[in-house]
């Protein structure tokens, strides 16, 4: 049994055409919706609006101060919280995280009664540059209630290690919904929508497909980390482990300058028997293209996560309960597209 590990000889093909599986929205409206105080970060939120509008600010570091500073300059369009009234009085909170302690929060003042908000404030941390690159910057905008009922109303969180310092103009960008960090209370790196399938051997008629087939179609990431003003600009490798080879690679093209990106690349490997799929792993894995280097954003395996691969231990055998259960429904139900919406994760 433990040679077929050698066997498994994947050969790439590419779908010209994506399958269709009538309309599904992958929104995240359902998961943010979720009330969490897991993360300190979201604790006291009793308001249940939709997060809207954008936040211009800039980021700085001094080096002769070391000091971290968040200008925070103005935001528009948020939402209404006071429907009654037709008023919201926010104000913007900073964590580094992962912070567990509060000593990572900062705030700017209150405005009273506008959804357009102007602070020019600066929230300054004094850190040194080395331990802030390891951080994250979580910025959020809160309506202030006076009996302390805040109101979530929007955040945007930024990866300081890949962050371009030399970029200090103020840049306006999107609130987004309350983050699934906030549900799960891991790191947040976004959300992979996808379906897989698998095709046993002979199961479309004598000897079609020959061997059995793994199809994984990748249709679209939310919610990637920001790493520069214009956003990132993102692909997906695709390895099905044990095999690391050139056989076995995999990748989408690059979607420039968004944190949303829509992929809706189809890739299928074959040289399959149908008990290979306890022993393997589809590994998926997001990523920034830059020039010189790739900087990893978040990535899901796929498979039984037991930890053993054809009898020998892998520290890549380790699939999350959400990423075990969606394998175990492809097995169990053959030549069926299976849909899934997994949170991505440092690998």
């Amino acid at each position: 049994e433990s040679d077929t590990a050698s066997e498994l000889s994947f050969q790439l093909g590419r779908h010209k055409k994506s399958p269709s599986t009538g309309s599904h929205s992958s929104d995240m409206a359902s998961v943010s919706s979720v009330s969490g105080s897991v993360l300190s970060v979201y604790s006291g939120d009793f308001g249940s609006v939709d997060a809207q509008g954008t936040v211009e600010f800039a980021l700085d570091y001094d080096e002769k101060n070391r000091e971290f500073q968040v200008h925070v300059s103005q935001c528009r369009g948020l939402a209404v919280v006071d429907e009654r009234k037709g008023r919201s009085d926010p104000y913007v909170k900073t964590y580094l995280l992962p912070d567990k302690a509060r000593m990572g929060k900062r705030k700017t003042s209150v405005k009273k009664r506008t959804v357009n908000p102007v602070y020019n404030e600066v929230l300054r941390y004094k850190i040194e540059k080395m331990v802030l690159l390891i951080q994250k910057l979580n910025l959020s905008v809160w309506h202030n209630d006076p009996l302390g009922r805040n109101s979530f109303l929007g955040e945007i969180e930024i990866d300081l290690a890949s962050w371009d310092w030399s970029n200090r103009k103020l840049n306006w960008y999107p609130l987004k919904p309350r983050s699934l960090s906030a549900v799960n209370g891991v790191d947040h790196r976004g959300v992979m929508s996808l379906s897989i399938k698998y095709v046993p051997p002979g199961s479309l008629g004598p000897r079609n497909p020959p061997s059995g087939e793994v199809h994984i179609w990748v249709k679209d990431v939310k919610d990637l980390l920001q790493l520069r003003p214009s956003g990132v600009d993102s692909f997906v490798k695709c390895y099905v482990l044990p095999d690391t080879s050139k056989k076995s690679y995999q990748k989408t093209r690059v979607i420039k300058r968004d944190t949303n990106p829509v992929f809706n690349h189809t890739i299928v490997y074959d040289g399959f028997h149908t008990e290979d799929l306890k022993d393997a792993c589809v590994e998926l894995t997001v990523w920034d293209h830059e020039k010189l280097t790739n900087h990893f954003l978040g990535g899901i395996r796929l498979g039984l996560g037991t930890g053993l691969s054809y009898g020998i231990s892998v520290d890549w055998m380790d699939s999350t309960q959400e990423e075990v259960a969606f394998w175990q429904e492809m097995m169990l139900a053959a030549n069926e597209w299976i849909e899934g919406l997994l949170p991505l994760r440092s690998l």
